[in-house]
């Protein structure tokens, strides 16, 4: 067993019935031939097997994924089961999932007690405000605005119809702000991009904000820079709640800021990053999902870089699953330096949330060793910011990095609705970076 890790001995079993159930599905019938098999440990048999792609779901959706005695159209019918697509965030295609509702509130649940201020406030039937991009979550209305009772489901009330902030008028956002006076969401859920947008619209016209008792972050990678925003009028407990459509919630961020596994709802495997690309500390997030009835996950690539916490104790006294310092950004927003190293958008981050008077960034990188950042500010002296944003990011990338800076008045977000900070022009195989498999 991984000694690295505390685990408890039923989540050992789990992950033998989850790699036993996946391994007679038509999905990986062909990774039979990687399992070195019961007389080694379930670590080792886990590290032997590939790991499966969006590529791989859309080849073999939705029967290579379905248990046996499972009637995907009877499923369908009775409306257990239905069909819902990912925004396309890691590679820029939509794919199509098998979700089943008790499954993720199961999942949900089981990572609240992750977080204390969660595991208070999170019942089941408290008020929950949303503000998230149309594409990703709610209803969709870009050309009218849609009134508060045709935005509610529920306990939920989705603040934002738009797919474009761009068309956030300040009456939108005056009506945001008193839609959360009036409906006092006991946790507010956010798109930390979106919701930085309207702090700093709330800021700069000396609003006063309703304050949730928590704000959770989901959706898209959680900016420094966007943090500090929100931190100017919000005095809320915030914490990242880190999950997918496939997979379920996988960690919660604990009040010391750590990241911890959700152990009872999904296993997790960290396949490390080459030594020259940043060692055994940070590496990609492979997924197994438990108890889901209708969908087996096998070691799914989850499209994003994690940093594992050296010590794996935390404050806050949580200490079985794998732990996480931070989340390192998407593999498709790694760009890399002028000796080809791997740079993570979370170095690059630090950088630029590092910098005061700015509102958004985009950072892009066209060839090695060339880059240009976008940059929306509040701040007037261009010629210093460029010298300093310039001074930061050859820190990260080289001194003979070739910086370009371009200003734009706002930046808009994917086509996935999330708001992409830094992004390689060229492919970037991460598979080429890392460990290979055992």
């Amino acid at each position: 067993m991984n000694s690295r890790y505390r685990f408890p001995p039923e989540y050992y079993q789990k992950s033998l019935e989850a790699l036993e159930t996946a391994l007679e599905l038509g999905a990986y019938r062909a990774w039979r031939k990687f399992d070195p098999g019961p007389g080694h440990t379930i670590d080792d048999r886990y590290a032997a097997l590939p790991a499966l792609t969006k590529k791989d779901i859309r080849e073999h959706f939705p029967d290579g994924f379905v248990p046996p005695g499972k009637d995907v159209k009877k499923g369908l019918e009775s409306g257990e089961i239905s069909f819902v697509q990912t925004s396309g965030s890691a590679d820029a295609v939509r794919v199509t999932n098998i979700w089943n509702q008790a499954w993720w509130d199961a999942s949900e649940r089981s990572s609240w007690k992750l977080n204390g201020h969660v595991a208070r406030l999170a019942t089941g039937s408290q008020p929950e405000a949303i503000l998230a991009n149309a594409r990703n979550v709610g209803f969709i209305l870009d050309e009218v605005d849609l009134p508060l009772e045709k935005r509610r489901l529920a306990r939920f009330l989705y603040l934002n119809e738009k797919t474009d902030p761009s068309r956030w008028t300040p009456q939108i956002m005056d009506r945001m702000l008193h839609e959360m006076d009036v409906f006092k969401p006991v946790i507010l859920e956010a798109n930390p991009s979106l919701l930085a947008k309207l702090c700093r619209y709330a800021a700069g016209q000396h609003k006063q904000l309703f304050q949730p008792g928590l704000i959770t972050f989901t959706y898209e990678y959680p900016s420094s820079l966007h943090l500090r925003q929100v931190r100017r009028v919000f005095s809320s407990p915030l914490a990242s709640s880190y999950g997918t459509t496939e997979t379920g919630y996988i960690f919660m961020q604990c009040e010391a800021g750590k990241l911890h596994q959700n152990i009872d709802s999904c296993r997790v495997d960290i396949q490390s990053l080459k030594k020259e690309h940043g060692g055994t500390d940070i590496g990609r997030i492979l997924v197994t999902t438990f108890d889901n009835p209708w969908y087996k996950m096998l070691r799914f690539d989850v499209g994003d870089l994690a940093r594992v916490d050296k010590n794996q104790t935390c404050p806050c006294g949580r200490d079985t699953g794998i732990i996480l310092s931070a989340i390192e950004g998407r593999s498709v927003n790694a760009t890399l330096d002028v000796k080809g190293r791997l740079v993570t958008l979370r170095r690059v981050d630090d950088a630029m949330g590092a910098v005061t008077g700015l509102d958004e960034y985009r950072l892009e990188q066209s060839a090695p060793g060339v880059y240009t950042v976008r940059l929306s500010t509040e701040r007037h002296d261009h010629e210093a910011l460029g010298r300093e944003v310039t001074s930061k990011l050859r820190r990260i990338y080289g001194n003979t990095a070739d910086i370009s800076i371009v200003y734009e008045d706002f930046l808009c977000p994917e086509d996935s609705g999330k708001y992409c900070l830094a992004k390689p022009l060229f492919p970037v195989k991460i598979d080429d970076y890392l460990e290979p498999l055992k």
